[in-house]
């Protein structure tokens, strides 16, 4: 190996260890003072002096707070959510990618146009449209995770529409219509042909969808006003709410914990995220 090389490989090595280094430090500091028992971050240390795990036997055992039932809730409705996204994401890509009709183009663009703008740009008029909604449906109301799961549901149609239709471009025609030659109908191409084969999407738009949703914080807070029925990213702002500063250990071990859901669904998403995300970008 020429020195211009190796000092390249060292190069290299040591801009990976560092971006891993900068990456891993604000998770490791997370995870000590999980365990800190004095509940205050001032001399905090990458190894406390006294661990405990106090914080975690509280989060669950302490009649004062509900994390257990917040934690339900955030995964309950990000699976909700994330799985129709999936199935009404995936038929209106197959519908764009695969028939031609009038007003294709201006829908499609239409979706990118409003996905331009974010959310939380139109978080009075949801407030508003759940309050009246809920006059109507009181399930689907403000308060309720129905509603909430529907307001998501409108956020994450666009893009991911966009996203899986770049991939099912990619899929030859002529396998649905071998299919149609043998006597498959278009639902059970699409089912039988297209689903197996657009699986890296499916998944990629599984784990994005319930990472965004999961960890949402400005429309749940807006949404969700009884304790009953807030997510983990509202809850765990009543650990430090009331007294600002004292309860970070506290803090740091519902946060530990609720990072668990998005450990789980990496691992089981993992083969099929990279192949997902880089082979949707096909020209319209």
């Amino acid at each position: 190996m020429s020195r211009r090389r190796w000092y390249s490989h060292v190069g290299r090595h040591t801009l990976l260890l560092i971006a891993v280094a900068f990456s891993l430090l604000p998770v490791l500091w997370v995870v000590s003072a999980s365990f800190n028992a004095t509940q205050s971050m001032q001399f905090q240390k990458l190894i406390p002096p006294n661990p405990t795990l106090d914080n975690y036997k509280t989060l669950f055992t302490s009649p004062q707070y509900k994390y257990g039932l917040w934690l339900w809730n955030s995964v309950k409705i990000s699976l909700i959510t994330s799985t129709f996204v999936v199935a009404l994401t995936a038929l209106a890509a197959y519908s764009f990618s695969r028939f031609r009709f009038k007003g294709r183009r201006v829908g499609l663009f239409g979706l990118l146009l409003v996905q331009m703008f974010p959310q939380m740009l139109a978080i009075v008029a949801l407030y508003v449209l759940l309050l009246t909604m809920g006059h109507f449906f009181p399930f689907a109301g403000m308060n309720t995770h129905t509603g909430l799961i529907l307001i998501y549901l409108g956020g994450a149609m666009g893009f991911n529409t966009w996203l899986m239709k770049g991939y099912f471009d990619t899929i030859p025609r002529s396998l649905e219509e071998s299919a149609k030659v043998d006597g498959a109908t278009s639902f059970q191409a699409f089912t039988k042909i297209l689903l197996p084969l657009v699986r890296p999407i499916l998944a990629t738009i599984f784990v994005l969808t319930f990472i965004s949703i999961y960890s949402d914080f400005l429309i749940a807070s807006v949404m969700l006003r009884t304790a009953e029925q807030q997510t983990i990213p509202v809850g765990l702002r009543v650990l430090i709410s009331d007294q600002y500063g004292t309860r970070w250990a506290l803090f740091s071990a519902g946060a530990v914990i609720s990072a668990l859901p998005f450990l789980v669904v990496f691992l089981v998403a993992q083969r099929s995220l990279v192949s997902g995300l880089t082979r949707g970008g096909v020209k319209e």
